[in-house]
């Protein structure tokens, strides 16, 4: 079985493989949850939102909205079956 850290490090991988060629930085890991049946993995992570008319600011913004997204990881395999966008209050 997948540890935490594996599954982690998964999403993250296949988050980075989307977004390759995009100017995304900057993504952080939010929550890890064991289903209760214990196969999959849900890992979310999020990243910046960032306004094109922001971006020259960038050093100096403060309180960037993020988004988030959900990975689901078979925590057998380590296969990612799914990604999906997290809504955040």
């Amino acid at each position: 079985m997948l540890d935490v850290k594996e599954a982690a490090h998964r999403a993250s991988e296949y988050f980075a493989g989307l977004y390759a060629g995009q100017s995304v930085s900057d993504v952080q890991l939010e929550e890890v949850e064991l289903t209760e049946d214990g196969q999959f993995w849900l890992i979310t992570l999020s990243y910046p939102v960032i306004p094109s008319s922001e971006r020259s600011l960038m050093p100096f913004a403060l309180a960037l909205q993020r988004k988030y997204k959900v990975f689901k990881i078979d925590s057998k395999t380590g296969e990612v079956k799914s990604m999906k966008i997290r809504n955040v209050e």
